[in-house]
């Protein structure tokens, strides 16, 4: 049997990331644009041979226009030079029932690291238009000055205006492709 491909359902998906603010709130950014593909040796998800995905770094949304501008700069995540976050799968394991760690390496601004996360397998449905979908929701952390995010300030007190600790979370739906 030839590998199953899927796709992301881009309007049943999102991406998030969170970010301690003054170490004392977390605000939370999305990717509005982005992709997922994988492909499976058999259509019930019990491995992956592949899993690619991209965001668009053009399109991160904070809901504050001003902040967003700021994170496309080069303080952050230069846009204007490095404008995909790309992740590429390297291994999907079982650790038990329907869950799974996701190891692979990210790529943020030209820099690539090892990263694992962690992934709750959802499950298989087959929707009221005949598609087969996976859902997912993968969890993870990452620090965002190995990637070259390094900017910050510190307030009169002496606090950091941006934590380290990015903590990453999606809920991902994937189609099964003909």
């Amino acid at each position: 049997m030839a590998n199953v491909k899927w796709v992301v359902d881009p309007t049943h998906s999102e991406i998030q990331f969170k970010v301690k603010h003054l170490m004392i709130t977390t605000v939370t950014g999305y990717f509005q644009k982005f992709n997922i593909e994988a492909e499976t040796s058999d259509d019930k998800f019990t491995d992956a041979a592949s899993v690619v995905f991209t965001a668009d770094v053009d399109s991160i949304s904070t809901n504050n226009e001003q902040r967003d501008t700021h994170l496309k700069s080069a303080d952050f995540f230069d846009a204007a030079q490095h404008g995909e976050v790309r992740f590429v799968g390297t291994k999907y394991e079982n650790t038990g029932g329907n869950d799974y760690k996701l190891h692979g390496d990210l790529t943020i601004k030209g820099v690539t690291k090892p990263v694992t996360v962690d992934v709750e397998f959802g499950g298989i449905v087959v929707d009221p238009y005949g598609q087969t979908k996976a859902g997912f929701t993968v969890s993870g952390k990452i620090s965002r000055k190995e990637f070259g995010l390094t900017w910050n300030a510190v307030t009169e007190a002496g606090s950091v205006v941006v934590s380290d600790e990015i903590k990453l979370q999606a809920e991902v739906q994937l189609v099964k492709q003909a």
